[in-house]
């Protein structure tokens, strides 16, 4: 499934197969994230927001993912769309679950524009070591993060 973006008034695609489109953001304690920097590591971006149950549910499982496998080459960048509204509750539930993996806040919609056009949460995008896109997945239910394990794995032991 294609997945059209308007960028500079020219479509660009964004799916599996093609490069990443970079992006900059503000993790919730204000530091600056490009993604164009994590370059040679493999990156799972995983929009979410903290009025998405599912997403609460695979947040636990991605985090013990970058626990085992940040040292092997993985980053798990937490992307939140919440707005105005409720992006107060970002950085207080977050800590409240011990989390370690990059929460960045994309109050602006840069990059969910570019990946995730239809705001589904949870969603998460797979980019490989030479920065591009190998997989798209929209949802979760059990048994989801056993097979992007495997995924990432596989990746992670490519050279």
């Amino acid at each position: 499934v294609a997945m059209w973006v308007v960028a500079a008034g020219v479509p660009v695609r964004a799916e599996a197969g093609e490069a990443a489109l970079d992006f900059t953001l503000r993790d919730i304690n204000g530091a600056s994230v490009t993604l164009s920097s994590l370059k040679g590591k493999v990156v799972i971006l995983s929009f979410w927001a903290t009025w998405c149950g599912p997403c609460k549910e695979e947040m636990p499982h991605l985090q013990k993912m970058y626990a085992e496998l940040q040292d092997k080459g993985l980053v798990v960048l937490s992307i939140s769309i919440d707005d105005a509204r409720t992006a107060s509750q970002v950085k207080p539930w977050i800590m409240s679950k011990g989390f370690t993996f990059p929460v960045l806040l994309d109050r602006s919609s840069e990059a969910v524009v570019k990946y995730n056009p239809g705001k589904t949460v949870p969603y998460t995008v797979v980019i490989d070591r030479q920065h591009q896109i190998v997989e798209r997945h929209a949802g979760f239910a059990p048994g989801d993060e056993v097979k992007l394990k495997e995924r990432i794995l596989g990746m992670l032991a490519a050279p």
